[in-house]
């Protein structure tokens, strides 16, 4: 018999678990930057498709970073024309395997140009 009582008790708590954690939610909506986080999470995860592990992580990351998805505008042709002068200059300080104060000076120049 104390058996069966101790089986009804867990039965019991078990079940109202969930009832008491849906309760809790219930009162919050999600806001519009949540929203957008789910659809952009739900966007990236139907095109991983198949993709597991390391590439998986990889994909979802830079797709929830991306802005030319469903998920947010493409950049500018402005944007764009900035991000590949940025590059360009970034390849050139490297190749001249340029740190510290030097590098910094020549991408400021470099950028301006």
């Amino acid at each position: 018999m104390k058996r069966l009582l101790a089986v009804m008790v867990c039965l019991l708590v078990v079940a109202a678990s969930p009832a008491l954690a849906q309760d809790k939610s219930k009162g919050k909506a999600p806001s519009e930057a949540q929203k957008k986080q789910q659809e952009r999470m739900a966007a990236c995860n139907k095109q991983a498709g198949a993709k597991k592990g390391e590439e998986r992580k990889k994909f979802m990351s830079g797709c929830l970073k991306s802005q030319g998805t469903a998920a947010g505008p493409a950049p500018s042709a402005a944007q764009k024309a900035q991000q590949d002068k940025m590059g360009d200059c970034n390849k050139q300080a490297n190749l001249k395997n340029m740190k510290g104060e030097e590098r910094k000076t020549f991408m400021s120049s470099c950028l301006k140009s």
